[in-house]
């Protein structure tokens, strides 16, 4: 007779009690943010900023080409001028495409890097 299963089961989000558990969820979930905005930016030239508060009175951000640029133009401050170079433009966009691939493959490699540092240093004990 064959087994009856629950099937998928909803998971609710509710605040975490365990402080440590929290902090490691609130670590992987942070970079993990991070790293879509940087393919974001990677794939499709976004300009992207994101701001974290975490419940320390930690503050992480993340953003391209800044932070600090892009609240300024969201809030309406130091427009940057118009530029009606098309060729110009395009030739930063192109640089800053190649500096990103560049960094997120940096990026990737240090991530391997480090699960097998994890998986080595579990392997140990």
């Amino acid at each position: 007779m064959a087994r009856r299963r629950k099937g998928r089961q909803r998971v609710y989000i509710v605040k975490m009690k365990n402080e440590s558990s929290l902090q490691v969820t609130f670590s992987k979930r942070r970079a993990g943010i991070f790293k879509k905005a940087s393919e974001l930016c990677t794939l499709c030239g976004a300009e992207i900023a994101i701001v974290v508060f975490f419940p320390e009175k930690k503050v992480y951000s993340f953003g391209h080409p800044s932070v600090e640029l892009l609240v300024d133009r969201f809030l309406g401050r130091n427009l940057p001028p118009p530029n009606n170079d098309g060729r110009q433009n395009h030739l930063l966009m192109n640089h800053r495409n190649v500096v990103l691939r560049e960094l997120n493959k940096e990026v990737m490699n240090m991530e391997e890097i480090l699960q097998m540092e994890k998986a080595h240093g579990e392997s140990i004990l």
